[in-house]
């Protein structure tokens, strides 16, 4: 008895502790009221990367409407894929890439400017020629954990916007 009674006091104290400080799980943010409804616009409204945002403002309860002056709209401007050399066989052929994916987008509140957000995520990506098949898959599933990180990424910006 007193055992359970020990336990289920160390049990609502480490959860009022974890609340006091001010814990949050991992990917719920506080999105600040006024951009609980926005537009979102893309130069390609069907990429991986619109869909992924489209469904992280979903799941941060975020509406998402028709374009409209009184209406915040959040715009994906651009998302590129870069790669440099990072080492090379003695071969002379390319032994590692560092894979970057970068994503310029903005925020535009009613009446106040736009403001403008860049992300980059960086990957090592070791490249075999012997396994091109598995690399290629490989390659796939970096980029599309990349796209999800953004997409995370931009939900994080969103919740870091100064709204006056």
């Amino acid at each position: 008895m007193l055992i359970k009674r020990i336990l289920l006091a160390t049990l609502a104290l480490s959860v009022l502790l974890s609340a006091g400080c001010g814990f949050k799980l991992q990917g719920s943010y506080s999105i600040p009221e006024q951009l609980q409804t926005l537009s979102l616009s893309s130069q390609d409204e069907y990429s991986e990367l619109t869909r992924l945002v489209r469904e992280r403002l979903r799941l941060n309860s975020i509406a998402v409407v028709q374009p409209a002056d009184d209406i915040p709209a959040l715009r994906i401007l651009n998302d590129s894929l870069d790669r440099s050399t990072l080492s090379i066989y003695p071969t002379g052929n390319v032994a590692e890439y560092e894979l970057i994916y970068q994503v310029s987008f903005s925020v535009q509140l009613p009446h106040a400017e736009s403001q403008r957000f860049d992300v980059a995520i960086h990957r090592d990506y070791l490249d075999d020629p012997r396994t091109a098949l598995a690399k290629s898959r490989e390659m796939e599933l970096l980029l599309k954990e990349m796209r999800i990180q953004a997409a995370d990424r931009i939900i994080q910006a969103l919740a870091a916007t100064k709204v006056n």
